[in-house]
């Protein structure tokens, strides 16, 4: 499948270095003259977009990577089928693998019944090679070209929780705009629309000349292998004078990344990473861990969110740049997927930011480093752990990912282990194993050439092991 077309516009020559680099990194101009409102949790976001999409007259295009068949689902469902069955422009995009066993198929059904047209993304197919591993991880609904928003949620009861099972709703973050800024977030939209084989031509957004009171945003419509969003942290990883502020659901940073907060913590920059304790892929949760000792060395603030899942993808630097959308911190989401993101350049909508980030690590547990590993700095009551599988990050392609950037940490690095990187190392270590036994066994499921190269990783990894045991024998 061919990436989506990049939005591009020159910047103004006035705008001096720092904003051609930006346009450079990010391949996104800055648009001026929006409204932009910060949207916390789905209490805040979901009564939005319900009332977006009551008031629509003309269109609606919804893009998101899991849209769940429960009663949120359904209810959000049935709000297009009444706007489509109204004589709107109904359009949505989902995952495929975001919707495998979050959602029956029959739940499109009435929509299409309704008028609504629907495209599935990336659906497994023969021949396709690897090309199923990327994945359309945007989430935005925009309302008649006026009216968009971009946010880290999905659509479903985590998000609002389940008081009857004791779950508390799930943390996260989102925006609504107005401004010139819609066009491109329409045109990302249509751009994956048009390369999933959807008929006819997109009505055009409106003219819309921007508020003059407004702010300056810069929509990074990611597609996999462009990298405008990576390059874009790296580079304000790098500018940062005086804070780096971030939340991620599913943080695993590049060795590049991990340097670059490291020496902006090294440089005296307050550099803060905010992250779930409990997770939906709670076997992934020691792989995560095990990145955390590179930060923390450097001097890195690593905090631990108390509640039941952690799911907003957000960043605020200096107090001047903000970032909200659906963008990771990992290799999947900056290079795999297609992603779509908001970065906000305004001093007002950053110190908002800062307030909902300090709000967060009041029930946030900070992680210290200690000589057998990472551990909290205090003891908590823990929450209800998150059911496996319930949201956008317990997939195949970050387990993977993450799997073998601790293999690479663990093997490659020559860094010396900490606990709990032993018991990784082990797991690694017999899935390893496993793999290679298959590939003896039964040489038609696989090859040689996987078998060889399983049995000698395995015995890196066990060599390893067995190193480490020697060297803190008591």
């Amino acid at each position: 499948m061919s990436a989506a077309r990049p939005i591009l516009a020159r910047p103004d020559p006035a705008e001096g270095p720092l904003a051609r680099a930006f346009f450079r990194a990010a391949g996104a101009p800055l648009v001026t003259g929006n409204h932009i409102s910060l949207l916390a949790d789905a209490r805040e976001n979901y009564p939005a977009w319900f009332k977006a999409i009551a008031e629509a007259k003309r269109t609606i295009r919804c893009e998101s990577y899991i849209i769940h068949d429960d009663d949120i689902g359904r209810q959000f469902a049935e709000a297009l089928s009444q706007k489509a069955r109204s004589g709107v422009q109904v359009q949505v995009i989902y995952d495929w693998m975001g919707a495998f066993g979050a959602m029956s198929w029959g739940l499109w059904k009435p929509l299409r019944q309704a008028g609504v047209e629907v495209r599935c993304f990336n659906p497994p197919r023969f021949g396709g090679k690897f090309s199923w591993l990327s994945r359309d991880h945007r989430k935005m609904l925009s309302v008649d070209g006026e009216t968009a928003f971009i946010t880290g949620l999905c659509v479903g009861r985590p998000w609002m929780g389940d008081p009857a099972s004791g779950m508390t709703p799930w943390r996260d973050t989102g925006v609504e705009i107005h401004g010139p800024a819609v066009a491109q977030i329409e045109h990302a939209f249509a751009d994956m629309w048009s390369a999933l084989g959807g008929a006819g031509t997109m009505n055009e957004s409106p003219s819309n000349p921007g508020f003059t009171d407004g702010v300056g945003l810069r929509i990074v419509a990611s597609s996999p292998y462009t990298a405008g969003l990576y390059r874009f942290d790296l580079l304000l990883a790098g500018i940062a004078r005086q804070s780096i502020w971030l939340t991620d659901a599913y943080y695993l940073g590049t060795t590049p990344y991990v340097q670059a907060l490291a020496s902006a913590a090294r440089d005296g920059v307050d550099v803060r990473l905010l992250v779930p304790r409990s997770t939906d892929v709670p076997i992934l949760r020691s792989f995560s861990r095990s990145g955390y000792s590179a930060l923390l060395d450097a001097g890195v603030r690593v905090f631990e969110w108390n509640g039941s899942m952690l799911h907003a993808k957000t960043a605020v630097v200096d107090g001047e740049w903000a970032r909200v959308g659906s963008t990771n911190l990992n290799p999947a989401s900056w290079i795999g997927n297609w992603e779509l993101d908001v970065i906000v350049e305004d001093r007002r909508f950053a110190e908002r930011m800062q307030g909902l980030y300090l709000q967060d690590l009041s029930n946030s547990t900070e992680l210290v480093l200690q000589n057998s590993g990472v551990r909290r700095r205090t003891k908590v009551v823990r929450a209800r752990q998150t059911r496996a599988g319930e949201g956008s990050g317990g997939r195949a392609v970050t387990g993977l990912l993450k799997m073998s950037s601790a293999v690479h940490d663990s093997v490659i690095a020559r860094r010396t282990l900490r606990s709990p990187e032993k018991s990784i190392l082990l797991s690694v270590a017999l899935i390893l194993l496993a793999v290679c036994l298959v590939a003896v066994l039964w040489p038609g499921v696989t090859s040689t050439t996987v078998a060889v190269l399983s049995g000698w990783s395995c015995l890196i990894v066990l060599l390893k092991l067995w190193r480490y045991r020697a060297k803190h024998r008591p």
